[in-house]
């Protein structure tokens, strides 16, 4: 019965550290936020068409097709608009050469 109680307890412990140490990806104050639409409207000027921007960690998270059409997945901080994350699902042939230097950037313009 006792490596069963040890066990619980080392179970517990280690989720209420996982929980502590899991945080926001973006800290920016709400009211330093930009809109949603502004960010929308850069991302489709770059030829990307969006499905949905919502909020996830502190971050705006952004799903769509880019202009090659391969799907993406990417998080913004929302008062910057600067990328955090990208990732894309490539489809047959397609590679990261153009998006290489759009990750530096804050914005694709």
């Amino acid at each position: 019965m006792k490596p069963f109680t040890l066990a619980s307890a080392l179970l517990v412990s280690l989720l209420v550290s996982g929980a502590a140490i899991a945080g926001d990806d973006c800290t920016d104050p709400v009211a330093d936020w930009q809109p949603r639409d502004t960010l929308r409207q850069r991302l489709e000027q770059h030829g990307w068409t969006i499905q949905r921007i919502k909020v996830d960690d502190g971050c705006y998270e952004v799903r769509g097709v880019d202009k090659n059409g391969n799907t993406f997945k990417a998080k913004y901080a929302p008062a910057s608009l600067r990328i955090q994350k990208l990732e894309i699902k490539f489809d047959q042939g397609g590679d990261a050469t153009d998006y290489l230097d759009q990750t530096q950037d804050q914005v694709p313009n």
